[in-house]
């Protein structure tokens, strides 16, 4: 035990929600399935301490979502489409991309989308995606020449953890050289 007491939570009021949204959408970028299910929680939480019923609050909590996408600071479809560029350009293949879109609450036709408009610009995505990883990773033709040969079935292993083929994967590890990946 740390000695750290847990503070009770405060009861919550109508019109508390909104500025409890407000203060999370400041700090945090999220979708309307996120926000939901962090105002629910903190709706169960002080009305289970407090002995309210929290069917108000949760007709408010629709109120309060709905009043905020309308002004526009709860859009999924624009943080669909940012988080998919992200996780495009840090390298992620297509099979993560979609669980972790999927892990944020985001429905399957606004994941398309993004995944779509993310690789609009580019001719192989995920080989463009495990390009990206790999250099990040320091993998195959980004590891110094000694040691390509030596940790070729490591590296093809970690691009398969990461959720790319195998024939993408042997095509990055493979390659002569990394000017040969960014062309």
């Amino acid at each position: 035990m740390s000695g750290r007491r847990e503070r009770a939570p405060r009861r919550l009021k109508p019109g508390d929600l909104d500025a409890a949204a407000r203060r999370y959408l400041e700090r945090f970028t999220a979708s309307s399935a996120r926000l939901r299910q962090v105002l629910r929680r903190r709706i169960e939480r002080a009305c289970a301490h407090h002995g309210d019923d929290p069917a108000p609050l949760h007709a408010e909590l629709e109120q309060v979502v709905a009043r905020l996408t309308d002004v526009g600071l709860l859009d999924d479809r624009l943080f669909a489409r940012l988080l998919a560029a992200s996780l495009r350009r840090r390298g992620d293949a297509t099979p993560t991309v979609r669980r972790k879109m999927r892990q944020r609450g985001l429905p399957a036709d606004l994941i398309d989308a993004a995944l779509e408009a993310a690789d609009a610009e580019v001719e192989d995505p995920d080989l463009a995606a495990a390009a990206r990883y790999a250099r990040r990773r320091r993998l195959g033709p980004f590891r110094p020449a000694e040691a390509r040969a030596e940790r070729r079935e490591k590296d093809l292993a970690a691009l398969g953890r990461a959720g790319f083929s195998y024939a993408i994967a042997r095509r990055v590890i493979d390659a002569e050289d990394a000017a040969a990946l960014t062309t």
